[in-house]
């Protein structure tokens, strides 16, 4: 009997600080002073520019407040237009309107205008409110338009898209998307996808694939290394695809979120523990019920079901591949500007296919070039064994000073090498003694030399010195406003915004590869520099970003004198040093 009043008591104890929490918000919001809220148009700032047939409008929109979606009506006077495809917005539950879609930080829509006479008036109306709980009324703003004949007279002015501005790749690669993706055109971007195969981003993949083919053994045949790899491939692709999708609408912040520390680790465990199988020296201090699962996993993935391959494909593309390419932004430029999800997601899904492809040939290759048993397999697993534990260093390199990440990879190879002069008294046919003991020397012979170039530079020429004194860097700024005053106040020149994350791999090379060259410090000797680093994502490093439109790293914007930027030659993705600088020279012409 006692149950029957016990449950509600639970209930009620369960409930009751929700209740006084939210009756403690009405009230809050109820007590606070008006004159506490920012004035509407210092809350939602509101801009706007035409640019010939094309009506930009903005807000910038304070830390604490929102706008609502489906109050932004927008009418017209002597002109017509087409409704703007708006951004990706957030659901909330709102107090005032129920569940809404509202948009933080910035809000950017751009109309197409035709028939624009003399006298045309343009007409919009917004509302937002505070989190705190006070919801302003509608306002509505009437922007005088130029008409066609007097937009193209008043053109002379400099534009963020002027024709002599040299157009970036993502920018040309889109707009041919904006034309009609063609076969042809489909196909450029399968090209493109094989070229990005060999970047960086994409080296993990290998030993990842390579792991999964050696661990079938004796089994391996041309037919069955053929449907790994193929598997392998399509789960790579397919999480690549929805993922892009995810980054069009989301941005950089779910770039961010795939390079947490806490997933970097977790996925470096993973690969560690893969690694060590591969060994087969699976010994850790776990529970033996844990040891049994993880093992019976990672058998599974090295034994090669078509399951455990397109798993570990689909992870490749979710931990392994966070860098942003040019083909890549150009299919998210475009799914962010047009909203069609099926030809950005058929895009990226033949870009996929193109990076996936030398690893499909790879892993092909398996049946026919990789020994199916007996004692060399063993040392071939051992081998791709060493190889996966490299990948945990390149994840955690996003994450850990470099210099702690070099020590641990001359560890790791270290072992590697001692290991293959190991392997050299086992074998019997003097050629591939040979071989290996070359091998061993040549790998020993670049990890001194890595070493040495590193903790010991070599004393560069007078010259050289002299450069290297007057190499011009990035001035650091935090916040969108510190960034557009010093735009504003840019002494004639032109500005270099270099966005930069500690867990973007093509932002350092940018900073170790391109920017300290002579040719590239020739051109930004003449150029304002500023950095923002938003690796922690903040609040603040949104709205920059959402401010930008920026969908992903490495971006380096470009402002004129005058403090527009050139949109046309925004480069996102690595570039090196001679494109670079060819680059910013053109900029400034």
């Amino acid at each position: 009997m006692y149950k029957l009043f016990f449950l509600p008591f639970m209930l009620w104890c369960l409930l009751l600080p929700q209740a006084q929490a939210q009756q403690n918000s009405v009230l809050d919001s109820l007590l606070k002073p008006a004159d506490s809220f920012l004035p509407v148009e210092q809350a939602f700032v509101f801009d706007f520019v035409q640019q010939q047939d094309e009506l930009v409008v903005s807000w910038t929109i304070a830390d604490g407040y929102y706008l609502y979606k489906d109050k932004i009506k927008l009418g017209g006077i002597a002109v017509s237009f087409s409704h703007p495809s708006y951004p990706a917005s957030m659901q909330i539950e709102d107090e005032y309107f129920g569940v809404s879609e509202v948009y933080f930080h910035q809000l950017t829509l751009r109309i197409p205008l035709t028939d624009i006479s003399d006298d045309a008036v343009f007409k919009i109306q917004y509302m937002g409110c505070a989190e705190a709980g006070l919801c302003y009324p509608p306002v509505t703003k009437e922007l005088p338009l130029l008409s066609n004949k007097n937009a193209k007279q008043n053109d002379t002015a400099p534009v963020p898209n002027d024709n002599n501005v040299p157009v970036s790749s993502q920018n040309s690669l889109a707009e041919t998307l904006t034309d009609g993706a063609s076969l042809a055109t489909l196909a450029g971007f399968f090209l493109l996808g094989i070229g990005l195969a060999f970047t960086p981003c994409v080296f993990p993949m290998y030993p990842i694939l390579t792991s999964i083919i050696v661990g079938q053994g004796s089994q391996l045949s041309n037919k069955r290394a053929f449907t790994l790899s193929l598997s392998y491939v399509q789960g790579m692709a397919v999480t690549y695809s929805l993922l892009g999708l995810v980054v069009a609408s989301l941005g950089v912040k779910f770039q961010a979120y795939m390079q947490h520390p806490a997933v970097l680790i977790v996925a470096s465990i993973i690969f560690v523990l893969l690694a060590l199988s591969m060994f087969g020296i699976f010994n850790l201090s776990l529970p033996s019920s844990w040891q049994e699962k993880v093992s019976n996993v990672s058998n599974k993935q090295q034994g090669g079901s078509l399951k455990g391959a397109f798993t570990m494909g689909a992870l490749s593309g979710l931990i392994a591949s966070p860098c942003t390419t040019a083909p890549l932004s150009a299919a998210l430029l475009y799914v962010a500007q047009s909203g069609d999800l099926l030809l950005g997601a058929i895009t990226l899904y033949i870009l996929s296919l193109g990076m996936g492809l030398p690893l499909l040939l790879l892993g092909s290759s398996g049946g026919k070039l990789l020994p199916k048993a007996g004692n060399w397999m063993n040392a071939v697993k051992t081998t791709f064994g060493f190889l996966l534990l490299a990948v945990p260093l390149l994840l955690l390199d996003r994450i850990v000073d470099f210099n702690y990440v070099l020590l641990a990879g001359s560890a790791l190879l270290l072992a590697f090498v001692v290991y293959l002069f190991r392997v050299v008294f086992s074998l019997q046919q003097p050629t591939a003694k040979a071989v290996i003991l070359v091998l061993g020397q040549l790998l020993l012979f670049a990890g001194l030399y890595f070493n040495i170039t590193h903790w010991w530079p070599a004393t560069a020429p007078a010259a050289s010195a002299t450069i290297a004194t007057e190499k011009k860097g990035f001035d650091t700024v935090t916040t969108l406003e510190d960034l557009q005053q010093r735009v504003a106040q840019n002494n004639g020149q032109y500005t270099l915004v270099d966005l930069y994350a500690d867990w973007c791999i093509a932002c350092k090379e940018f900073e170790h590869l391109t920017f300290p060259k002579p040719q590239v410090q020739e051109q930004m000797q003449k150029m304002q520099l500023l950095k923002v680093d938003v690796t922690r994502m903040t609040r603040k490093d949104q709205a920059l970003l959402d401010h930008y439109r920026v969908l992903g790293l490495p971006t380096l914007l470009v402002f004129t004198p005058e403090g527009e930027e050139l949109t046309q030659a925004r480069i996102t993705g690595f570039m090196n040093a001679d494109d670079f600088s060819k680059h910013l020279q053109q900029v400034q012409q």
